[in-house]
């Protein structure tokens, strides 16, 4: 083992390592967590200082991690900067930074490449650099390795890389970043040993693959898993609507069978970082091998209409009362992408309001979770979240169930509605009122 290896081996398994993490959001922040509470000293490293401002006076601005939680960290060890030459301070760098679509549905690796440039400056004999966006097989080697090594220090010598896709479930109340097994894998033999050692502190089953280009694609094959089977149930929604069967009846039907089947669920589109957006890095990166990656893309086109096939169904449930969508005045329940949290990345709802005001309609909306609609990098609407009282949804045209957050008072809804566009199953009762979408 040589003696840098060892060196940083050491320093991660005695908790001696200053740990940084770059990019302190919905993957970052959890991480930091953990680091800090098992003992580390962790540096957190954002390029927005109104982050940076809020972590280091110990609060929050993420709903399901609770302020305390921050201040807490502070008073251990845990500090926040905008400050990138102080990569240096650090034995181990993490990037969790995003990694979107651009508007022709190709990787935005801006985030990334940027990173490693204010990074690279800074880097020293001994660090390990950590990748864990989720991205294309082939980034690390072809993004990383060639900046990280600009200085002249050699990748497995003098400093180790790795992949290590983040696994976060935000809201999900049975797994926490430590029980979630990590994936990694290292450019080298070397890189993957001092990775493993970083990430073995904290988490509690570290599972290596043999490079970064099998981490890399083991996290868009769980993605894309996940995208084809809501693809798939998407479609079987379509055309049992047509058929005048309820396809959560069948779904509830066909998950009691114990093998060979898992329940997938419909809904009105797909939402967060990685389900909507990763099956498109690996058809982009396909092309390179002149392949056509048909059967990813089918599905990527279902969960795409979704949104369009909710709005239909508002339009035809306004027409059968007499109504035009322009003009009507339309509450759109639940902004965030899945339930119970406040994470609005590619949330399908927002799409849907988008149409509903392209066609005309009055949109608001109502979720407990995002009082104020966000700055978003593609969307905007100057709205504050609607209070659900009698009096406000019997005010509106119509209502839509986009997202099903558990603290709606699903019974009021259903009371007060004059028409209700039921997206998630929650109303199985056949009602005159409710259409499902």
């Amino acid at each position: 083992m040589s003696g840098i290896k060892q060196e940083s081996v050491a320093r991660f398994k005695n908790k001696e390592a200053l740990v940084g993490i770059v990019g302190l959001g919905y993957v970052g922040l959890p991480l930091m967590l953990r680091y800090n509470a098992i003992g580390f000293r962790v540096l957190g490293i954002d390029i927005d200082e109104s982050k940076v401002v809020k972590l280091n006076a110990g609060q929050s601005y993420i709903e399901h991690i609770p302020a305390e939680k921050i201040a807490q960290a502070r008073q251990t060890g845990f500090e926040a900067t905008s400050d990138f030459a102080r990569a240096a301070e650090c034995d181990a760098l993490i990037l969790c930074v995003p990694t979107p679509l651009n508007k022709y549905r190709e990787p935005d690796m801006s985030f990334v490449i940027n990173t490693t440039d204010a990074i690279k400056p800074y880097l020293r004999k001994g660090q390990v650099v950590s990748l864990e966006s989720t991205t294309y097989p082939g980034t690390t080697e072809e993004e990383l390795l060639p900046r990280v090594q600009e200085g002249g220090l050699r990748v497995g010598e003098d400093l180790f890389l790795v992949y290590s896709p983040e696994r976060e479930d935000p809201g999900n109340p049975n797994f926490e970043t430590r029980t979630i097994p990590k994936v990694i894998g290292g450019h080298t033999p070397s890189c993957l040993e001092v990775g493993v050692a970083l990430y073995e502190q904290a988490i509690d089953r570290v599972v290596s693959v043999s490079s970064t280009k099998a981490a890399e694609m083991t996290k868009l094959l769980e993605n894309i898993h996940r995208a084809v089977n809501i693809g798939l149930v998407n479609e079987m929604k379509v055309v049992a609507d047509r058929m005048g069967i309820d396809i959560f009846e069948v779904v509830d039907a066909a998950a009691t069978k114990p093998f060979g089947f898992t329940p997938y669920y419909p809904g009105p589109g797909l939402g967060g970082h990685c389900i909507p957006i990763d099956p498109f890095y690996l058809t982009w990166k396909a092309r390179e091998y002149g392949l056509h990656t048909r059967f990813i893309e089918l599905s990527g086109e279902v969960n795409q209409a979704m949104p369009e096939y909710v709005v239909g169904k508002l339009m035809d449930g306004l027409n059968d009362r007499g109504l035009a969508l322009k003009g009507s005045r339309v509450l759109v329940l639940g902004i965030a992408y899945k339930k119970n949290v406040d994470d609005m990345r590619e949330s399908p709802s927002v799409e849907i309001m988008e149409l509903i005001e392209a066609k005309g309609g009055v949109v608001a909306y109502s979720d407990p979770h995002v009082p104020v609609f966000p700055k978003m990098r593609e969307h905007h609407f100057d709205l504050s979240s609607e209070p659900l009282t009698v009096e406000n949804l019997a005010s509106f045209d119509a209502v839509v169930l986009a997202t099903d957050h558990d603290r709606f008072d699903y019974a009021l809804i259903s009371q007060h509605s004059r028409l209700l566009i039921d997206s998630r199953g929650k109303y199985r009762a056949p009602q005159a009122h409710i259409v499902k979408a």
